[in-house]
């Protein structure tokens, strides 16, 4: 679970709040909010509802947003600080659901959602398209839609995926920890070498229902063979750049290129270790600890003991707010600047870069930009204008494809050549 900042990252947040971040004057940040007033900021991912879930019982009585809520990054007076224009809210269930129960976890956290915008109607509204977005920005609210982090949870049902759907879902991520039955994860060992026949077919009623595509999560050929199949502009709604840190979760330079001419858009996030390669090394060395304990044989307790003693004596070193603004950078440099975004993955992590604290820090990274010779003309299109064109033309592709077939009925065990069949599904045709 992804929760609050380190102490010590908070006491930083609090030095830092008292002088201007990296330079940045108040004229620059008035700047980036008369800006993002006008051009919605779009933040692609955003962990809030696993959050109420895990913290609140799935109740907003609960974890009551309009109240502060120090624990979290996320919470009412700071989303209107930070001038949020557009959230798609991650509905995430963990990958080993996939056994069962996770189509149940990935409605339950839609309705998360659902009554959020219900109990704070002065502050949310739900969007199902870019025009919803535009126009709820300009009436002062923060447009809402859900983001489904996690292919396992449609449970290899076209079926599901059109409910999903149905519920306000806009973007699937393909796969989160562990690969589906067809499609390979970026932190898995890979089964299929990317999607089998029928995550293709995954593919193509995404694009004919006018869903986002999502390839945070997957692997490099999982990206590749989607690219090939897509028929509309993909997203990467938490990723950053491979050129800094060799993750698995980012996007490499050639594959960049490709998402520029699919018309995609790559929305930079802020974990310390996919931005930031000495947090990159501290996150391996201590995978390598634990490793060696399991190894040897530690118990739980005592492992869990040793974790403690080495995150003591072994700080994460932190990125600044700079390097947040290098990865966008330089995918601008690589993939061009109207294929880049923000996906900050706030509440989906236990820390952040220094000055990108909580969700009233949008206005520092947006001044960073400026501070650095950005043009207004290409802060909007980062902030957000990218993201609406890749909607528009999803928008555009779905009504075209809807004219041309009908909802798909394939099977997996059909397209993936399965050896049975669930007695469920009705007679092999």
């Amino acid at each position: 679970m992804k929760m609050c900042p380190t102490v010590a990252t908070a006491v930083i947040a609090v030095a830092l709040a008292a002088f201007p971040v990296f330079g940045q004057s108040d004229a620059h940040m008035e700047h980036a909010r008369a800006i993002m007033r006008e051009v919605p900021l779009i933040d692609g991912h955003n962990d809030l509802p696993w959050a109420v879930r895990m913290e609140g019982a799935l109740s907003w009585d609960s974890l009551d947003i309009a109240r502060a809520q120090p624990d979290l990054m996320t919470d009412i007076a700071r989303l209107r600080e930070g001038v949020l224009g557009a959230q798609f809210w991650s509905t995430y269930s963990p990958s080993a659901f996939e056994e069962g129960g996770a189509a149940r976890v990935g409605m339950e956290q839609g309705d998360v959602v659902h009554r959020m915008v219900g109990r704070y109607p002065d502050v949310f509204e739900m969007a199902g398209t870019a025009a919803d977005i535009v126009r709820i920005h300009r009436e002062g609210k923060i447009a809402s839609m859900i983001g489904l982090e996690g292919g396992h949870m449609i449970e290899n049902s076209l079926g599901l995926l059109r409910a999903f759907y149905r519920d306000g879902v806009r973007y699937m991520t393909l796969t989160h920890s562990r690969n589906t039955d067809w499609a390979d994860s970026a932190t898995d060992e890979s089964e299929h070498n990317g999607l089998t026949k029928f995550g293709e077919e995954v593919v193509r009623e995404m694009n004919r229902l006018g869903m986002l595509v999502d390839l945070s999560h997957v692997t490099d050929s999982t990206m590749w063979d989607v690219l090939r199949v897509a028929e509309a502009p993909v997203i990467y709604s938490h990723s950053s750049s491979r050129h800094f840190v060799p993750h698995s979760r980012n996007v490499p330079d050639d594959i960049a290129r490709a998402v520029a001419e699919n018309g995609g858009v790559i929305m930079v996030n802020y974990v310390p270790s996919f931005i930031f390669l000495p947090s990159y090394d501290h996150r391996q060395q201590r995978g390598e600890s634990l490793a060696r304990w399991r190894d040897a044989g530690v118990g739980q307790e005592a492992i869990a003991d040793s974790l403690r003693s080495w995150d003591s004596a072994h700080p994460m070193p932190l990125p600044d707010i700079g390097v947040v603004a290098d990865h966008i950078e330089h995918l601008r440099d690589v993939a061009g600047i109207d294929h880049v975004g923000i996906g900050g993955d706030l509440d989906g992590i236990d820390s952040t870069p220094v000055g990108l604290e909580d969700v009233s820090t949008y206005p520092a990274l947006v001044a960073e930009l400026l501070r650095r010779g950005w043009s207004d003309a290409d802060v909007k299109r980062v902030i957000g204008l990218n993201v609406l064109r890749v909607m528009r033309e999803a928008e555009r592709v779905a009504a075209r494809l809807q004219l041309e077939r009908s909802p798909s009925t394939a099977q997996i065990e059909v397209l993936d050549g399965w050896e049975t069949q669930p007695p469920w599904r009705g007679p092999v045709r």
